[in-house]
């Protein structure tokens, strides 16, 4: 199983899509309470823009006790997934308890922040954004900013003293 798995990988690095896609299925089917072949089905899915056929092994990996290693991406595939499906309520609790399980994985949040958005919410969504640009990022020009950047990250519809 393992060296099919890795076949299945190497063959998605090489961007041969449909092939990977194949062999996952398959060894899903073989191993239906493998959580790590789940994930990279789901994946695969995913990359050949069939999202809604990954939704069920992302659930599934996740379900049946994914290893930590890739339990952040797969919340992250999975509450994208949903994002991209339309599903805003659902992707929005994924990523809710993906940032409670991850508070420190800034992709969650920043995938989490283009649910917002679609939710209406673009005060947060922004807020988390901005938030993660100027905690992360090295550009020395966002570093100089960095302090207003994140003062301002919540309070973007304040108006301040216009005298």
């Amino acid at each position: 199983m393992s060296t099919d798995l890795e076949k299945a990988i190497v063959l998605r690095n090489l961007g041969k899509y449909k092939d990977s896609s194949l062999l996952l299925v398959k060894l899903a089917e073989e191993f239906p309470l493998n959580p790590v072949i789940h994930y990279h089905c789901a994946w695969s899915f995913d990359v050949l823009g069939e999202e809604s056929k990954a939704v069920s092994h992302y659930e599934k990996a996740i379900e049946l006790g994914l290893p930590e290693s890739d339990l952040p991406g797969a919340i992250l595939g999975l509450g994208s997934t949903y994002r991209t499906l339309g599903e805003y309520e659902k992707s929005k609790m994924v990523f809710e308890k993906g940032i409670s399980q991850f508070p420190a994985n800034r992709a969650i949040q920043v995938f989490y922040s283009m649910t917002l958005h679609n939710l209406g919410q673009h005060s947060e969504a922004m807020e988390m954004l901005l938030k993660c640009v100027a905690e992360t990022s090295d550009d020395p020009e966002v570093l100089q900013y960095k302090k207003a950047i994140t003062f301002y990250a919540d309070k973007l519809d304040e108006i301040f003293d216009k005298d």
